[in-house]
């Protein structure tokens, strides 16, 4: 029988990818929906394949898109899955889903899930880049993206529990490319982190809630280190102490690019809206 959760997968330009995330998932769940930003490539052909539940509907942020998705898709079961287009469910992940949903009712009102990266064809296990958990299946009437430029977080009120099984991202194709979103990316996270501080929470509960524990991390220890030494700090933390050199050479030029070298675009991105504003005033 089929999962009785709607996936709702967002899309633009994948056509690399977007054919192993349906695949993998086509006749398992009840529906499979598609939200694209008006692709220019091959990306919808390809997802007719797999489904016939494909929307357009303009790119604003993840957040927007995926709340606009939640609000608008017509969804008629209770519990709602989120992926992006690179990535794929391992057969672990489903059978602890089919598990979980044969027998009801059902304690939690959401799951988080571990993502596992895979970075030219190999996975990174080290460098505190593995288990990391995403809130992605939950109540569709409980949860929501939460409304931030950069590193959002699907939040739920309700109770939340673990899940065995990974979301597989697969990072494969033009390094270039890559670069150039992470460029964006960090244009939106040094905004975020202008704005983002008096928002981050005193107190945690690591165990309760592992999302809000890495990101009191990074507003209340990562970012009140000095501008441009956190980003060496980091990588050598990440590549060094916990362990980032046994992932090999791929994992080299992962940490590198994703501790260091992102890292530093960030800072720079900081550094320019701290002195746009002090000109300002």
């Amino acid at each position: 029988m089929k999962l009785p959760i709607s996936v709702i997968v967002l899309t633009y330009n994948e056509e690399q990818n977007i054919e192993d995330c349906l695949k993998g998932i086509s006749g398992l769940f009840e529906v499979v929906f598609v939200v694209d930003s008006f692709s220019t490539d091959k990306t919808l052909a390809l997802a007719r394949k797999f489904t016939e539940h494909i929307y357009e509907h303009p790119f604003e942020n993840y957040s927007v898109q995926r709340n606009w998705a939640q609000a608008n898709l017509p969804i008629r079961t209770e519990w709602v899955l989120h992926l992006d287009a690179d990535e794929q469910i391992t057969p672990e992940l489903l059978d602890n889903l089919n598990k979980i949903f044969s027998h009801l009712p059902i304690k939690s009102d959401g799951f988080l899930v571990s993502r596992r990266t895979i970075f030219r064809g190999r996975w990174i296990k080290h460098g505190g880049h593995y288990p990391v958990y995403h809130l992605r299946t939950f109540k569709k009437h409980l949860g929501k993206c939460e409304e931030r430029l950069y590193d959002q977080h699907f939040l739920l009120e309700g109770k939340i529990a673990k899940i065995k099984g990974d979301i597989i991202n697969v990072i494969t194709g033009d390094l270039n490319l890559w670069q150039a979103r992470h460029r964006k990316w960090a244009s939106l996270e040094a905004e975020e982190v202008l704005l983002s501080k008096e928002r981050i929470k005193k107190n945690v509960d690591s165990s309760a809630n592992p999302i809000e524990a890495r990101r009191w991390l990074r507003y209340n220890r990562y970012y009140k280190m000095p501008l441009f030494i956190r980003p060496f700090m980091y990588f050598f933390y990440r590549y060094i102490i916990k362990l980032g050199f046994l992932d090999g050479i791929e994992g080299l030029v992962f940490h590198f690019y994703q501790g260091l070298w992102y890292r530093l675009i960030v800072d720079i991105n900081i550094y320019k809206l701290k002195r746009k504003t002090q000109c300002i005033s």
